[in-house]
């Protein structure tokens, strides 16, 4: 394996009824507070009002940024630099899913940043302090709660990037598994294909004596795949809701990334076609991947049929070993089907006539993916299969 360093200092409190250790939590970092959150679900819930009960009970001073997309914007992130700079925040509470952390730590980097908060989202600018801030979670999907990377789309421009800085750790994540009660089924599926996604571009890397860090990724996508048809036909199941909430932390908390450097280019090429297309990112992503699998699939045929054998089943008696591997992808594809999810571009009428605006974009940081390097002609390739 290759050698690494770890570190993950977000405090994370999980379980039933744990809101109230918000005093505690976010009442060190100060009282001036920026309360961060999406569409409104969380008012709908009921849970807006429990936030807020408990940071009256801490004597905070509250202010507040709504209408986070799905998709972060920069200029909501923008919104959130300037009520920070102008109310003299002292650190920001995250209350959604991963949509609405992501979009704090752009604004708790920015807001201790002079210039433009897109210089840092670009890699043009290294931030050097920020806010400090906690969640609580609302969605099992992107790992945001316990990591320090974030994705932010500037649709004036149609770009949308990953970035991140060890300074936008959450301090803290609280995780109450009935928070996530009222996530809609379409949603709840879309968290599972991102979770396991994260296990996926992290399984694909070039390390070697990796046993360890493939058999946690592996006994992720197991359990995953365990519990989610089960969940989707009975969302209040708590144990259920659980046992996907955990999973989809420990997907991306640093844990499978220990001595290896996973690939990340499925991830890459489906930021440029929601950055044209605005579509929801895992749908793209249960599109795209399996087809950069089959893409790639000669890269290292072994560990694409190591996936296939341990995690779908998939019998090798007769078959070459890439039958298997790509049988192995297929059985990937049809899993992520059968429970709902897209499997063409064309479920979001999306065509051919826009593939090298898409591709161009891709492209815009040069060849990029650590498994396999992809350019334009490669992902070119991977869009035309997937539409």
């Amino acid at each position: 394996m290759n050698s690494y360093i770890y570190y993950n200092p977000t405090r994370l409190v999980f379980g039933k009824d744990q809101l109230p250790s918000l005093k505690d939590e976010l009442g060190v970092y100060g009282k001036k507070v920026l309360l961060v959150y999406g569409g409104g679900s969380i008012k709908r819930s009921g849970l807006y009002d429990e936030v807020v009960n408990e940071l009256k009970n801490m004597g905070a001073e509250v202010s507040e940024l709504s209408g986070v997309e799905p998709n972060p914007r920069l200029s909501t992130v923008k919104k959130g630099v300037e009520i920070c700079k102008e109310k003299g925040i002292e650190c920001l509470l995250a209350v959604g899913g991963g949509s609405v952390i992501d979009c704090t730590k752009a604004i708790a980097a920015g807001a201790k940043y002079d210039g433009d908060v897109w210089d840092i989202i670009t890699l043009k600018a290294t931030p050097k302090e920020a806010l400090p801030f906690g969640t609580v979670l609302t969605l099992a999907a992107t790992g945001s709660e316990m990591n320090s990377g974030s994705v932010i789309t500037n649709w004036e421009t149609q770009e949308k990037y990953g970035w991140g800085s060890p300074l936008v750790f959450p301090k803290f994540s609280i995780l109450d598994p009935s928070y996530t009660f009222t996530v809609p089924k379409d949603q709840t599926i879309y968290g599972i294909v991102d979770m396991m996604s994260h296990v996926l571009e992290q399984y694909f890397h070039n390390a070697e004596n990796t046993p360890l860090q493939d058999r946690f990724a592996e006994s992720i996508l197991l359990t995953v795949m365990e519990t989610a048809p089960k969940l989707i036909e009975d969302l209040e199941n708590y144990d259920l809701r659980e046992t996907i909430l955990y999973n989809g932390t420990m997907a991306l908390n640093g844990t499978l990334q220990m001595g290896v450097r996973g690939d990340w280019g499925s991830h890459n090429i489906e930021h440029a076609v929601s950055a044209v297309y605005d579509i929801p990112h895992a749908g793209g992503l249960a599109i795209l991947f399996p087809n950069w699998m089959r893409h790639n699939v000669d890269t290292n045929v072994a560990r694409f049929k190591q996936l296939a054998t341990r995690v779908f089943g998939v019998e090798t008696e007769g078959k070459l070993d890439k039958e298997v591997a790509l049988e192995g992808i297929d059985r990937l594809s049809s899993f992520w089907t059968s429970l709902g999810a897209p499997n063409k571009l064309a479920n979001y009428k999306i065509d051919d006539s826009k593939l090298d605006v898409i591709a161009d974009k891709a492209m815009a940081r040069g060849e990029f993916g650590n498994f396999n390097k992809q350019n334009k002609d490669d992902v070119l390739k991977i869009l035309k299969m997937s539409l």
